[in-house]
């Protein structure tokens, strides 16, 4: 294995948190709204993220939803790495069944390339859509192959990162680049580092395949908090120490919203949660504004699916937020936490995580 060392996954806790804090990126397209507009946004918050002291910025893979500009996770991390300098960078996740894994090792070898030391590389066995959508991307109806594919994917994947494949095996000629190869290359100088791997799941499989490998383990919170604890719990009990990590790291995606007061953080989630009502019955569609949140005639069955989703949000004044990520963080045992912010507007998204920064006392650089 490549040179990969824990303090790169590894974060440090800043002010007053007591774990590290980081971001999760869905580059949400609100009504009235471009992509571009969303994508300038993803700029504005990875800036912000890095002068307050953020450890990392993910950004996840998704599509065929019109409210989530997120399809292509390099190509937006190749944009951020373009306007930041120092914050870690990575995908959470790429949905690895949807991708030949030498493709991926090299668009992250490329990254690792653009921003040396900074890349993170996030791997989910969900398809990150629709059951039509999945088979179109993966040229096949046959969608369970994915899933069950998935630790040999994720063995091959690792194997093009590190150069790897023993002699014998039909691709121990195939490098992907850049690479190490270009390292053990006559005159090489390229550096053999790469992108440390992480599992990431919303139950069971992922945190004891995490476990067992030793690797870094991200978990969905934010859209399976009754499985976290059990899911943690597992990661931890499977953990076999690794070349990676010594003892196990888990983080967990959360979803928060801090306003600068209680009734507008409850309009801004309230949009996220029709969007994710509609997602949720098939009407996917661009994220709605909180005046038509607000307006908008939940029925008893949607209303009861709202009431479920906005008890994981936590949101509300700045100290309401923070208290309620040191309560998760303590509950959880989380090493980390990423925190994302679905909204209709960026202006929110913006001034909620400042509100974060400031309410921990974070840095301003």
């Amino acid at each position: 294995m490549d040179e990969i060392r824990g303090d790169e996954i590894r974060g440090k806790a800043e002010g007053t948190a007591t774990v590290p804090l980081s971001v999760l990126d869905l580059v949400t397209v609100g009504q009235g709204r471009t992509a571009t507009q969303a994508l300038r946004t993803s700029v504005d918050i990875a800036q912000l993220a890095e002068r307050r002291g953020f450890h990392r910025y993910w950004v996840a893979e998704h599509h065929s939803m019109p409210g989530v500009a997120s399809s292509s996770p390099a190509v937006i991390l190749a944009h951020l790495a373009a306007h930041t300098e120092r914050i870690r960078l990575g995908s959470g996740g790429v949905m690895l069944p949807n991708h030949a894994p030498l493709v991926i090792a090299e668009q992250f070898g490329t990254l690792e390339a653009m921003a040396p030391g900074r890349i993170d590389l996030g791997l989910g066995r969900a398809p990150g859509t629709d059951g039509a959508t999945a088979a179109a991307l993966r040229r096949t109806d046959r969608l369970n192959e994915g899933a069950d594919d998935f630790p040999q994917q994720l063995a091959e994947l690792t194997r093009f990162l590190d150069d790897d494949f023993p002699d014998g095996h039909p691709y121990s000629r195939i490098h992907a680049v850049p690479g190490p190869v270009q390292a053990t290359s006559e005159g090489g100088v390229q550096s053999p580092a790469r992108p440390p791997i992480w599992l990431l799941g919303s139950s069971g499989f992922s945190a004891r395949l995490a476990g067992v490998l030793g690797l870094p383990f991200a978990f969905a919170h934010h859209f399976s908090a009754q499985n976290t604890v059990p899911a943690l719990d597992l990661y931890r009990e499977s953990f076999r120490p690794s070349a990676v990590l010594d003892a196990p790291y888990a983080l967990i995606g959360v979803a928060a919203l801090a306003a600068d007061d209680e009734r507008e953080a409850r309009r801004q989630v309230l949009s996220g949660a029709l969007s994710m009502v509609r997602l949720r019955t098939g009407r996917p569609g661009l994220v709605p504004t909180p005046e038509e949140a607000e307006t908008y005639s939940f029925s008893p069955m949607e209303r009861e699916f709202v009431d479920g989703w906005l008890v994981n949000i936590v949101h509300g004044t700045a100290d309401e937020v923070r208290t309620g990520l040191d309560d998760l963080a303590k509950r959880t045992g989380a090493d980390e936490l990423m925190i994302t912010a679905n909204a209709h507007g960026g202006e929110a998204r913006l001034r909620s995580y400042e509100l974060i920064a400031d309410a921990y006392g974070l840095p301003t650089v």
